[in-house]
């Protein structure tokens, strides 16, 4: 089973200003509830109870929200408002939760890569809290860690996108052994919709191996001149060594308004 997850959330969250200049874009709400929660609850529901999360400069808040408010909890100890901390005492009280300063922003390659001490030789799950997911039966994050299991390699969530959009995403091209399912033969970061080699986009889930370390380690800067994660794992591609899974479920883009909307709306219907 695989125990560790990390969750990169420095990132300044520019789409969404001028409201994450004080408010961490991972704690905007779907409802009642931050968008991290909704990732970390996916997490510990595939076992992932080992929470690794990677901040930046102002992200306080989220450290705060994975901790007990005494102030808060003695106010309304024995309400009817005390329900409604619930859910979020329930996610503390299965999880650990560890904490770490990215520093310079040089991108989710460099986040990841900043995490190594913290997970350690073993196979882990990466979450972008603002791609919100509802898997289909299980979560994404349980999918996923029954094909890590089956071919035990690194494992990219992969959706179809309209080809027009594929210079907002890496996108894979390789050999469909499932279906929905890839060995990952090359990947390219944000690439123009005229040399996409798919329309098969990664979303943010991951499952790696340890060894992504040593690849990050020799990642230079690429696209945006920072460190993808894409490159790395392009490397081990060249291995036949990452499988790539069109998940079973719905994913809403939160670190764009229009998706941030569809998903509060989504939820808000169910």
């Amino acid at each position: 089973m695989i125990k560790k997850s990390l969750f990169p959330a420095a990132g300044y969250g520019t789409r969404f200003l001028p409201a994450t200049k004080s408010i961490p874009k991972e704690m905007l709400p779907v409802l009642d509830k931050p968008l991290i929660h909704y990732g970390v609850a996916e997490a510990v529901d595939a076992g992932m109870n080992d929470v690794n999360i990677i901040l930046g400069r102002g992200k306080g808040a989220i450290e705060d929200y994975f901790d007990k408010n005494y102030e808060i909890e003695t106010e309304i100890a024995g309400t009817k408002k005390e329900k409604f901390l619930d859910e979020v005492r329930d996610l503390l009280s299965k999880g650990t939760f560890t904490f770490r300063r990215q520093g310079q922003m040089l991108g989710l390659g460099d986040a990841i890569r900043k995490a190594e001490s913290m997970i350690g030789n073993e196979p882990f799950g990466v979450v972008l809290a603002d791609d919100l997911c509802e898997g289909e039966g299980e979560s994404v994050m349980a999918q996923m860690t029954k094909i890590h299991e089956k071919y035990k390699c690194s494992v990219v969530a992969i959706m179809e996108v309209d080809r027009e959009k594929t210079d907002k995403y890496g996108v894979i091209a390789g050999e469909e052994i499932e279906d929905g399912i890839y060995r990952v033969s090359t990947m390219v970061e944000k690439p123009n919709p005229e040399d996409a080699p798919t329309n098969l986009a990664i979303i943010g889930r991951y499952i790696l191996t340890p060894d992504i370390f040593e690849f990050l380690k020799t990642t230079e800067a690429g696209a945006g001149g920072e460190v993808q994660i894409t490159d790395a794992l392009l490397q081990q591609a060249k291995e036949g060594r990452v499988i790539a899974y069109k998940f079973k479920g719905k994913r809403f883009d939160c670190g764009s308004v229009d998706g941030y909307i569809e998903a509060i709306n989504y939820f808000y219907n169910k």
